[in-house]
């Protein structure tokens, strides 16, 4: 039994130092600064999330939430000795960054032992260039541009006046308008937007992409989804919609005119209330190309998987 005395003894030790080293100490550093209309907002931080909210005024708020895995707060003293954390103005530019030291050697446990969230309150005006390795995104209405990235985590934006282009290497990515140029990309996850206004680009290798609303030119792509995507009124240009594994859905104005060219190679293309001069194939078919109300942009739509659906509203 002298064994099994010393496993159990071995483990409690473990088990112990395990609760220890995760113990979460929290500070917080805020700083504001007085700005112009327009300021750019540029975020980075290792692992954690950036919020950045509008509010009225011509101020910037930002809030850092250090997360630091200590087990007392001498420890956490310690611990941050090696984080860099930069939050300062140079012009109408506010600055917000945090990294950690990386060290040499193996690291027991999670890695950094610091982890910063960012929370950043900003006028309606500014534009923002956000990036975080390991968390999410959030972004509420901005007039400028926003360019936001992550490695892992979701980005989620609100009304955004400018150009927009976010991404992510494993979450989802949602837009609740774009008046700009939008791009969004994703290598997992879904991608999902209300209202765009200006030329779009959307692309997933591994999830569904939905539109409601579109006015201008559309490309969606995905290698393992669906794609759906309501165009508002005439096409402004030629479009597509494609995927290697899914359905196609193709939402148009019962009197917009374009030239559609559909084709699957897994199902078949029906289109229900359309007025079409057939150059080829046909409805229920596997292929359906043809005049639309006398033609216009191209609407070119495919899959390798599924069915393609064009309907009117």
């Amino acid at each position: 039994m002298p064994n099994l005395s010393r496993i159990i003894a071995t483990a409690g030790l473990v088990a112990a130092f395990t609760a220890s080293a995760s113990a979460k100490i929290e500070r917080v550093v805020e700083k504001t600064f007085r700005v112009q209309p327009g300021v750019h907002l540029k975020v980075s931080t290792s692992g954690g999330d950036v919020h950045v909210l509008s509010v009225a005024g011509g101020a910037v708020t930002v809030v850092a939430k250090e997360h630091i895995r200590a087990s007392s707060e001498a420890d956490a003293d310690e611990a941050l000795k090696k984080l860099d954390l930069t939050i300062a103005q140079n012009g109408n530019e506010v600055v917000a960054s945090a990294s950690y030291e990386s060290g040499v050697g193996f690291h027991f446990g999670s890695w950094p032992p610091v982890q910063v969230d960012f929370v950043i309150t900003v006028p309606a005006s500014a534009s923002a260039d956000l990036k975080t390795s390991g968390g999410d995104v959030v972004v509420g209405d901005l007039e400028g541009a926003v360019r936001a990235h992550t490695s892992g985590g979701d980005v989620k934006l609100g009304n955004i006046g400018g150009e927009v282009d976010a991404s992510t290497s494993g979450g989802n990515v949602s837009l609740v308008e774009g008046r700009g140029a939008v791009k969004l990309t994703t290598s997992g996850g879904n991608v999902s937007v209300d209202h765009v206004v200006g030329p779009s680009v959307l692309k997933t290798s591994g999830g569904d992409i939905k539109i409601d609303s579109v006015e201008n030119t559309l490309t969606a792509e995905t290698s393992g989804g669906d794609v759906k995507a309501g165009f508002k009124g005439p096409l402004k240009g030629d479009c597509e919609l494609s995927t290697s594994g899914g359905e196609v859905r193709a939402t148009v104005s019962r009197d917009a005119g374009f030239h559609l060219d559909a084709a699957t190679s897994g199902g078949e293309v029906n289109a229900s209330g359309l007025t079409i001069t057939i150059d080829r194939g046909g409805a229920g078919k596997s292929t359906l190309a043809g005049l639309v109300n006398g033609g216009g942009p191209l609407l070119k739509l495919r899959s390798s998987g599924g069915d393609i659906d064009v309907v009117t509203r």
